[in-house]
């Protein structure tokens, strides 16, 4: 019988973009070094991959598993059964896909995925993202042949034999093509000459960096001399337009109120490049996705870490910049009183803006797609003893 020598990998995991952008680069970074691999993903019923993916080109199947109810355990019985029959499900699809490598990115579906494909003797990676690591990863790791991470001091958790120091990816067209500042300001109907502050509360959006942006739209008015591009999230984006319009007595029209020429509000940014290039400040939670990018781009950052994310690895990771003075931290209970007179504070301040820039362009890592990508692709390369 003639070897089959088709790559086939699996990718599995996703929930937000902080999980999705990294995944998708990864699986580009794969396809420049071997072109003719095949990817498959495995993602969560409902989740945002099960659009992004197909977006970007790449074949994707949905697992039923889904978080634990913290508030309601009662719930949680729903929820094991989900993840039995996401288990079975993962079996069943690695036996017809016959992967040489499954990789981890994060997210419910990466749990079960990982846990087939190791007991049937597929070799599996983990990029673990932030500082510290969360339970499931933990977990994995006692199997998985190659641990990829994005910060130094990984040992307590990880089997320091098969930690691989790569970084975070981040999304694959933030450094293709440089965005020009007179570009970047039509495209959000902004002033070029002005000082700008991006406010990301990532893709699903945060409640808190919504709730202190509205709150202080009388402030924002009152400093025209400092714009904001302000992204809520598709979950906010309709409270957000609502409350701009009460305060202003306009109708919001393409992200903007024509009072308020100074604020350009959107659920969603396409254009991250221009977004990017506008911004001499970043407002932004404390995701892994968000830091490798703000490093990528050598961005000064204020971080509002988020307070519902497992052990608090929003907060370790913010304070793993500011230790190297790379970024400036504010607590997500203080934001309503100090986060929009630091945010001015910070833009007035050049030589400030000037020192983070410099200290957090230090700790990029340009190439961590590619080197997460050689792993995987010397991983598949050993072969598989697969346990049918």
């Amino acid at each position: 019988m003639e070897k089959d020598t088709k790559t086939r990998i699996i990718i599995s995991g996703g929930g937000t973009g902080g999980h999705i952008f990294p995944a998708l680069s990864i699986a580009g970074a794969i396809r420049q070094l071997r072109p003719q691999a095949d990817i498959l993903f495995v993602g969560a019923e409902g989740r945002m991959e099960m659009q992004r993916v197909p977006d970007a080109g790449y074949p994707i199947v949905g697992l039923p598993v889904a978080g634990l109810d913290r508030k309601h355990l009662w719930k949680n019985v729903a929820v094991a059964w989900k993840l039995l029959r996401s288990q079975w499900m993962a079996r069943k699809l690695i036996k017809e896909f016959r992967p040489q490598v499954a990789v981890g990115v994060g997210g419910y579906a990466s749990g079960p995925t990982l846990k087939m494909a190791a007991q049937m003797g597929i070799p599996t990676l983990i990029q673990e993202q932030n500082s510290y690591a969360g339970v499931t990863n933990r977990l994995l790791a006692r199997k998985a042949r190659r641990i990829c991470v994005a910060y130094e001091g990984m040992e307590r958790f990880f089997p320091a034999d098969r930690i691989q120091l790569t970084g975070n990816p981040v999304r694959q067209n933030l450094t293709e093509a440089p965005v020009d500042r007179e570009e970047a300001a039509r495209c959000f109907g902004l002033d070029a000459r002005k000082k700008t502050v991006l406010v990301l509360g990532g893709s699903l959006g945060a409640r808190t960096l919504n709730r202190t942006m509205c709150d202080g739209l009388p402030l924002i008015q009152q400093h025209p001399e400092v714009q904001f591009i302000w992204q809520t999230g598709k979950v906010y984006i309709d409270q957000v337009r609502q409350q701009l319009s009460a305060y202003t007595g306009e109708a919001v029209r393409n992200g903007r109120v024509q009072s308020m020429p100074n604020l350009y509000v959107t659920d969603f940014i396409s254009r991250m490049p221009a977004a990017y290039a506008m911004a001499q400040l970043v407002v932004s939670r404390a995701g892994a996705g968000s830091i490798a990018e703000l490093c990528l781009l050598g961005k000064p950052a204020l971080l509002v870490p988020s307070p519902n994310v497992a052990e608090d690895h929003q907060t370790k990771n913010a304070m793993a910049l500011v230790q190297k003075q790379a970024a400036r931290y504010l607590a997500d209970s203080e934001a309503g009183e100090k986060l929009l007179p630091l945010v001015w504070q910070t833009v007035a301040d050049d030589d400030a803006l000037q020192q983070l820039a410099r200290n957090i362009g230090q700790l990029a890592r340009p190439d961590a797609a590619r080197e997460i990508a050689i792993e995987v692709l010397r991983l598949a390369d050993e072969g598989t003893d697969v346990k049918r």
